[in-house]
């Protein structure tokens, strides 16, 4: 059974089942929507973000078949969840500084440049090491994210983002980047 929920304050829907036919997720909601936004907003200083993180915490309950104990796990989940995007986003931050953009390289013809990143994607084939390789072209060619990719390898976040770090120091070294 699916059900539908609007919250007064945003006019945000939440798409819920199960232990709806119960209400226990609806009285949840109720409850403790008001102090679950107001935390991830205060957290996150975005609206849109916040109510995604709480949508999120309840799609969450909803698909469970385990209730949560207390509304004191929802505060937590919240502060968690949120904690969770602000590192997402300190990575993601960090990733786009490990390569400066070359402004030399936007004055050159396409066929340069498509040239360069081939070679780059060569290098990389040729002489790093896995997970390194992996990582570059996950992170590169099919644009996944810090976290998205250490889920992909049952890799830890950080150690992720210190893999692509020393590749792309590697890449740097090897065609004399600055």
């Amino acid at each position: 059974m699916s059900y539908s929920q609007t919250c007064p304050d945003t006019g945000c829907k939440f798409e819920l089942t199960d232990m709806l036919e119960h209400g226990y997720i609806e009285q949840l909601f109720r409850q403790n929507y008001s102090k679950m936004i107001h935390l991830a907003r205060v957290l996150l200083g975005n609206d849109g973000e916040a109510d995604d993180v709480v949508q999120e915490i309840f799609l969450r309950i909803a698909d469970s078949d385990i209730p949560p104990k207390s509304d004191n796990y929802l505060m937590v989940a919240v502060r968690n969840a949120c904690l969770n995007r602000i590192r997402q986003k300190q990575l993601h931050e960090k990733v786009k500084n490990l390569l400066p953009i070359d402004a030399d390289a936007d004055f050159q013809p396409i066929e340069k440049q498509q040239e360069r990143l081939e070679d780059i994607a060569a290098f990389v084939d040729g002489q790093m090491e896995e997970p390194h390789r992996s990582i570059f072209h996950l992170r590169f060619d099919e644009d996944l994210t810090i976290a998205d990719i250490a889920r992909r390898l049952g890799l830890n976040p950080n150690t992720t983002y210190k893999y692509l770090a020393q590749c792309m120091e590697h890449i740097r070294k090897h065609f004399n980047i600055h």
